[in-house]
């Protein structure tokens, strides 16, 4: 599969051959669903906490006598039928993390770019360098591209790039080297430069 390489000015400059072999039928869609669970479980900070009935302020002593009171029986004022009692079988902190395979993560992110390259989703520039820090400048650079929508940029880290951008809701970046499924798969369109495309190929030639 070739991918026609672009100029900053949306102009037609090249070819490029993908030299990773594209996932067809169903293959490797297990592997996407099971890397964004992972993927969305590892953001979770798992930092939820509750106090059982052996942690809650109060005493030990029995708040009246077992009988003659006509009142329920009651042994502690840290019971869980009390108000400011512990909780029964609420959250403590955790690691929310799920293993995968090394394989399972390669399939995935060959399987994911596969259907956006197939899609048309994709758009590859020679290179991304910006003379200057402005977003003015960068808009116009992802109009002449005609990117609409949200756009993930994947280039080599550049100041001017990252600050041009930082004010856009609708862009995001990354480098070659972090890519992953789930950036992949969440934005409208894939902008890389040729190198970072290359990048992303030799991860995907080492599966």
């Amino acid at each position: 599969m070739k991918i026609a390489i672009k100029n900053l000015e949306g102009k037609h400059s090249g070819e490029l051959e993908v030299k990773f072999a594209l996932v067809e039928n169903g293959k490797g869609t297990q592997a996407v669903h099971d890397t964004v669970v992972a993927y969305n479980a590892a953001q979770r900070s798992g930092t939820a906490c509750t106090k059982t009935a052996g942690e809650v302020q109060g005493s030990n002593k029995k708040p009246w006598k077992q009988k003659g009171t006509g009142r329920a029986r009651a042994g502690s004022v840290r019971s869980p039928l009390w108000a400011g009692g512990g909780v029964v079988f609420g959250p403590k902190p955790r690691d929310f993390t799920k293993k995968l395979s090394k394989k399972t993560r390669a399939l995935s992110l060959r399987k994911a770019l596969s259907e956006r390259l197939k899609a048309g989703d994709v758009v590859v520039v020679d290179d991304l360098k910006l003379s200057s820090p402005k977003t003015k400048d960068f808009v116009g650079v992802i109009s002449a591209l005609e990117l609409k929508g949200t756009t993930l940029i994947v280039a080599a880290a550049d100041k001017n790039l990252t600050l041009a951008s930082r004010n856009l809701e609708a862009v995001s970046l990354t480098t070659g080297d972090s890519l992953n499924t789930y950036d992949v798969l969440r934005p409208d369109k894939l902008l890389f430069t040729k190198s970072a495309f290359e990048t992303v190929e030799a991860r995907l030639k080492q599966e």
